[in-house]
């Protein structure tokens, strides 16, 4: 068993520290994995498609720009997740659904709730480097989240 404290302690000069808040909304609370992110702006198609199509075990990280104009994940995508057995999402930006999302066994983090949907054009970026958090998230590098924190490893530390 993991804890990022102890990660942070032991490998600390090859890290990053994730300086974001979260709110946890999954029902895991401890996830790790590879990085796949996507950049979207108040719509998530781009969202959908990676869920859809990601490896099992993958950390979908979605950069919404932390826009409070609509949620970007709701109980249907994080169902698809869940069933196609990817460790988490975490989002820079808002969900909604969530007393449903408590229920799905992933992790998943992201700044707050919003009720109303996102639009629906297919516009963004996928599997290009992301910045918030005062980190940099890139595609193929690893994510550990638990209780504690967030950070984020060129290789993979669990063992």
């Amino acid at each position: 068993m993991w804890k990022t404290a102890d990660l942070c302690d032991e490998f600390e000069n090859e890290l990053q520290i994730c300086r974001q808040s979260f709110r946890s909304f999954g029902k895991k609370e401890q996830f790790h994995g590879k990085i796949a992110t996507v950049k979207v702006k108040d719509d998530n198609v781009l969202v959908k498609e990676g869920l859809q199509t990601l490896p099992e075990g993958t950390v979908l990280v979605v950069d919404g720009g932390a826009s409070t104009n609509c949620a970007l994940l709701g109980d249907n995508l994080a169902a698809i997740a869940e069933e196609r057995k990817l460790a988490g999402i975490i989002v820079n930006g808002y969900v909604r659904d969530s007393s449903e999302l408590k229920n799905i066994n992933i992790g998943i983090l992201a700044l707050g709730t919003m009720p109303n949907r996102s639009v629906k054009k297919g516009k963004g970026e996928k599997n290009i480097s992301l910045q918030f958090g005062q980190v940099e998230w890139k595609s193929n590098e690893y994510v550990y989240a638990d209780e504690d924190g967030v950070i984020i490893s060129e290789k993979s530390l669990h063992r």
